[in-house]
């Protein structure tokens, strides 16, 4: 069981493994989103976590906006990671990515670190930033509903999202719903102003191994500047064919692909 100051995280496990897969979601993610991903890093050795960050979907969170911000949540995260006695291999995907540099500023020793589809500070795709402005004067009336709504009219304006089945879309608004709407507000503010941190970051990290890896066609934070993130903090740049934001669902053979032989290669180091 994990836990954090406002009640349990949920998560899904593999079986115990050389080292721990730490998987963390972004913004109205879950730890659903790592699912195509969990068989393919237990037969590689590596026991996968995926959480719910507090807030999020299954995990109870406060009603506290400020509580919500990358540092506040990475010092949850890091906290996790200390009670761990294996070797952890933090990934991060979007706010998750912001959410694990969070933790590693907050002190987490980790065996390696993985940036997907994230970037230095503040989010620039226009068509999200217009979403989090119109959501968040829906949330602030208490329009839950509202809010998922114009979150999927914009989202419609992209192929992946039109091409998903029912099903899926569904859950996606299942959990937005379940979420806890200072969670929303909260990671909203900060993915308009989260500041570039990159430096503080590769001090932090010293000599530990990292990547940044995006999906090919990412549409949140540009592949540019993520690859300037990567030169910056002066580790690999990995893309991902045939796939945008999330290739964890979007090609997760070819992610697994390109991340099990450079884990275990950091593994070797630990």
């Amino acid at each position: 069981m994990f836990t954090s100051p406002y009640g349990p995280i949920a998560h899904l496990s593999t079986p115990p493994g050389d080292a721990i897969a730490l998987l963390v979601p972004g913004y109205t993610g879950s730890k659903e989103d790592f699912t195509p991903l969990l068989d393919g890093f237990a037969a590689a050795g590596f026991q996968a976590i995926a959480i719910d960050l507090p807030g999020q979907y299954e995990s109870p969170g406060p009603d506290d906006e400020a509580a919500y911000s990358p540092r506040a949540l990475g010092t949850i995260v890091a906290s996790m990671i200390a009670g761990f006695d294996q070797p952890v291999f933090l990934l991060g995907h979007s706010y998750g990515g912001l959410v694990a540099r969070g933790a590693v500023l907050a002190g987490a020793k980790v065996a390696g670190l993985t940036l997907m589809d994230t970037g230095p500070g503040p989010l620039t795709s226009i068509a999200r930033l217009e979403a989090l402005a119109l959501g968040e004067t829906q949330l602030r009336a208490n329009d839950v509903e509202g809010a998922y709504a114009i979150r999927d009219r914009v989202q419609s304006r992209f192929p992946g999202w039109v091409a998903l089945d029912e099903e899926l879309k569904a859950f996606y608004r299942k959990r937005f719903l379940a979420t806890n709407p200072a969670c929303l507000l909260g990671m909203g503010h900060w993915l308009r102003t989260e500041p570039d941190l990159v430096d503080e970051l590769t001090l932090a990290l010293g000599k530990t191994p990292s990547v940044v890896i995006t999906g090919e066609h990412d549409d949140a934070w540009s592949v540019v500047e993520q690859q300037e993130m990567a030169r910056r903090l002066n580790v690999p740049f990995l893309k991902v064919a045939g796939a945008a934001h999330s290739p964890n669902t979007e090609n997760p053979a070819e992610l697994l692909a390109q991340l099990i032989p450079l884990w275990r290669t950091w593994l070797k180091l630990t």
